[in-house]
């Protein structure tokens, strides 16, 4: 992201496929990041019902979406001049 803005080095963008798993995939990113001591900048709210749920860790935005949110949001068009970086599945 660095090459197209200023305040973040990457975008990981995920999706689930109902608001519940959408808020697990969170809850689990940010349970996982503080047993290593890593905090996001940005407050969640229990069971957010937005389907658009930002974790800002400064150099790293984690943006979960509810699938539908995702798609008409489109974040990948958006900034599509940004380098992409596919991470494998486990």
């Amino acid at each position: 992201m660095r090459s197209v803005c200023s305040f973040c080095e990457y975008f990981v963008i995920a999706s689930g496929s109902s608001l519940r798993q959408t808020n697990a995939i969170a809850e689990g990113v940010i349970e996982d990041l503080q047993k290593d001591r890593i905090k996001s900048l940005s407050e969640v709210n229990q069971n957010d019902d937005s389907g658009w749920i930002a974790l800002d860790y400064s150099s790293v935005i984690a943006h979960i979406f509810y699938k539908p949110t995702r798609e008409f949001y489109s974040l990948e068009r958006l900034w599509a001049d940004a380098k992409k970086v596919r991470i494998p599945r486990k």
